[in-house]
């Protein structure tokens, strides 16, 4: 078996970053015992949460509010090596990119040994809860977004 080497077109994350961990169970398998692709994405949003959540982003609050959400607009996955059950992982999220109403978030998933597994990014773009339409996401959620990911 060989893996395609794919780090350079992945791109780093940047130093200001949230990490967390996870141990891949036997629901987030196929019948061969590696990751099924879509749960990559889960895995990567469950990180995406919980890095919200320490920028002070209630979903909960924001769905009630109905004043802005954010949800994913485009979203993609590379896999470099098979995440198996019983690995635990490495997941360093991190805001890549922040534009008038929309942001971008990498993903870098590692094992152990810390070898990249796997990379995901997604696009986020701020709406209005009732409308759906567009909108300039708002300056404190902006400024906390540039905060950590340090581009202030």
């Amino acid at each position: 078996m060989y893996y395609i080497d794919l780090t350079e077109l992945a791109g780093s994350v940047p130093m200001a970053s949230f990490t967390d961990y996870y141990t891949v169970r036997l629901h987030d398998s196929d019948a061969a015992g590696v990751v099924f692709f879509a749960n990559v994405f889960r895995i990567a949003h469950d990180v995406y949460e919980q890095f919200l959540k320490q920028l002070g982003y209630s979903f909960p609050e924001r769905f009630a509010a109905g004043d802005f959400i954010i949800p994913i607009a485009h979203a993609e996955a590379d896999y470099l090596r098979p995440l198996r059950v019983g690995d635990m992982v490495e997941i360093t999220a991190a805001v890549a990119e922040i534009g008038d109403s929309s942001f971008i978030m990498k993903f870098q998933i590692v094992d152990s040994e810390n070898r990249l597994l796997a990379t995901v990014k997604t696009v986020h773009v701020a709406v209005d809860g009732r409308t759906f339409h567009r909108m300039t996401l708002p300056e404190d959620f902006k400024k906390r977004l540039a905060q950590a990911a340090d581009i202030a």
